[in-house]
């Protein structure tokens, strides 16, 4: 359950994303610096060590999200997506990310999207592992969204995308105070469909937000509902 919103600048990017959680999991950690085969990112955490988005010295930025839309679960122990992240996060290009996927133990990963941000390339990357085949979809540089829904997907999918086009009209569209009233949207009402999402047993947990340019790479951590706080 989560949204990420990707809008391109002339030199650089800037990348949001929505965590929703159910409200028993325990809160995420915020974001540290870590070093991985030599090389560093910076990410929040799971308790346990996992992640959701992570932002390197490259200025390559990874984020996953749940694919609920597709029914198959891993029978047995699964291995937690949480890991997937820091398992491909340090690398600089595409390629490494493949070769490293494809040695992970995805039979015993749930599926998920993973979406890669490769600035000195102007590349978009997503992964899609639905148990049976890791498909690599390459994306236009241009403004785009990804959602993610363990409530009704394929409706979360329509309403926030309503949402995200009605967005794109606006004069501010795609700066960094565009991106934050987006991700605090309640439209078209406060709920499991809003992009900013809100139910009885689960919420937007965190937002997190990534700006980069030629000269910078900063990322940005609310660990509350961005309604709350930005």
């Amino acid at each position: 359950m989560c949204t990420i919103t990707f809008s391109p600048r002339k030199t650089g990017y800037a990348l949001a994303m929505n965590r929703d959680e159910l409200l028993t999991r325990p809160p995420g950690l915020a974001p540290t610096r870590k070093i991985f085969n030599g090389r560093e990112i910076i990410c929040p955490s799971e308790p346990g060590g996992g992640t959701w988005i992570a932002l390197n010295q490259d200025r390559v930025c990874f984020a996953l999200i749940n694919w609920y839309s597709v029914a198959a679960r891993v029978r047995g122990d699964a291995v937690s997506r949480g890991n997937i992240i820091l398992t491909v996060g340090a690398v600089a290009g595409s390629e490494a990310a493949d070769d490293l996927l494809n040695s992970y133990p995805l039979q015993k990963t749930n599926p998920f999207r993973l979406i890669g941000v490769f600035p000195a390339t102007n590349q978009i990357v997503e992964w899609q592992w639905d148990l049976q085949r890791l498909v690599r979809k390459r994306h236009r540089w241009r403004m785009q969204q990804w959602i993610s829904s363990g409530f009704d997907e394929p409706a979360a999918r329509q309403l926030r995308s309503r949402t995200f086009r009605a967005a794109q009209k606006q004069d501010s569209s795609g700066n960094v105070g565009w991106l934050r009233s987006l991700h605090r949207s309640h439209l078209p009402e406060r709920g499991p469909f809003s992009i900013c999402m809100h139910r009885p047993d689960a919420a937007t947990v965190s937002y997190t937000e990534i700006t980069v340019t030629t000269r910078r790479a900063e990322m940005r951590y609310v660990p509350c509902p961005p309604c709350q706080a930005i």
